[in-house]
């Protein structure tokens, strides 16, 4: 049996922050991922990351992903890839499969950063080829430089749907339209300019009504919705597609920290249920913190300084920090996790954190 001081489930931007913020302390790090690559969302980005300089504004997400694998070999963090977790036990036991055989690991620490999966949306004729989650397409350009389709209907307006229907268009495919069930764009609208200004017709109240095609996606019929939410007959529109991609929202990946038994609290804004933690990242379980995604979906900024959190409070748990140095380091994090959750598309996300962290308190 393998033994390390922290275990960091998942290589995305949040695992691999808290991995590097660790290994910086001196602690010995193991990560592991199901996945063949490193990296998770961050390589699908070519896109530059906005904020502030920390936040690596400007830089591609595919470059600060980059750098962080560039670091964590510098600092001799171990990362376990095709490593599939599928349980953790009393005593921080995780055990997984690679290579088709069970392994176990001992941690003194362990965060989960399982990240989210996309939503899916039901209609006649979601089961055709060519539906598809925005971000598997997204996949496909920008990692394995294959083009999900010619003419391709974007369902939802958030920054992934805006952004992927850029990118879409940057690899060759004509997006014929983009539509929003709800009232208005839900992302930034720098993001629906850049699309608007291509050409690409925006529709808000609006859904998808049927898919049709014999074999695979091949026209798409839309409705409008009223102020109740209800289809208005008489508002069709038929668009001939071979590809529809569903950008309609993310739910954090929990399954782990569910069996670990955490406990978790409902918050809508987050994704669902998310597991309850402390200011320093750590579940109702001793020794187990969380990070990114998994617990409530946010952009990858906010899961890399999450990321960075666990990190440090793992690493003066275990002594590698004095509380002096510790309480320096999580204040600056702090800061900036606060600085992401301002203005009209943060405040919403800064009160459900501190829900969420007051749960943590209300429970000890």
């Amino acid at each position: 049996m393998k033994t390390t001081d922290i275990a960091v489930i998942g290589a995305g931007p949040a695992g691999l922050s808290c991995a590097v913020e660790a290994a910086k302390a001196g602690a010995k790090v193991t990560v592991l991922d199901e996945n063949l690559k490193p990296g998770g969302q961050l390589f699908k980005q070519i896109h530059k990351f906005f904020g502030s300089r920390e936040h690596r504004a400007g830089t591609r997400g595919f470059r600060i992903g980059r750098q962080l694998l560039e670091e964590t070999e510098r600092l001799g963090v171990e990362v376990l890839l095709d490593a599939a977790v599928y349980g953790i036990y009393e005593d921080r036991l995780i055990a997984f499969i690679t290579n088709g055989k069970d392994h176990t690991l001992k941690a003194e620490k362990i965060v989960m950063a399982t990240g989210a999966s996309e939503n899916a949306l039901a209609f006649p004729g979601c089961t055709l080829p060519g539906v598809m989650g925005a971000g598997a397409a997204q996949t496909m350009i920008n990692v394995n430089r294959v083009l999900p389709g010619q003419k391709i209907v974007m369902v939802g307006s958030g920054n992934v749907g805006l952004i992927v229907s850029y990118q879409l268009m940057q690899a060759g495919a004509d997006v014929v339209a983009l539509i929003e069930a709800a009232p208005k764009i839900g992302g930034y609208g720098v993001h629906a300019s850049k699309i608007r200004r291509a050409g690409v017709p925006i529709y808000i109240s609006t859904t998808i009504k049927e898919v049709v095609g014999e074999e695979k996606v091949e026209e798409v019929i839309t409705v409008e919705l009223d102020e109740k939410w209800q289809q208005v007959k008489g508002t069709e529109k038929q668009f001939n597609a071979d590809t529809v991609c569903l950008a309609v929202g993310l739910s954090p990946l929990t399954e782990l920290a569910w069996m670990a038994g955490c406990e978790f609290t409902f918050i809508p804004a987050l994704g669902g249920h998310v597991p309850i933690h402390d200011r320093n990242m750590e579940t109702t379980l001793k020794g187990i913190y969380v990070a990114g995604d998994i617990t409530g979906v946010e952009e990858a900024s906010s899961a890399m300084e999450e990321g960075r959190l666990a990190g440090v409070a793992c690493a003066e748990s275990l002594g590698y920090y004095d509380e002096k140095q510790a309480l320096e380091l999580k204040n600056q994090i702090w800061g900036r996790l606060d600085a992401l959750r301002t203005g009209p598309f943060g405040e919403g996300r800064f009160t459900a954190k501190l829900k969420q962290i007051d749960a943590r308190r209300q429970l000890a």
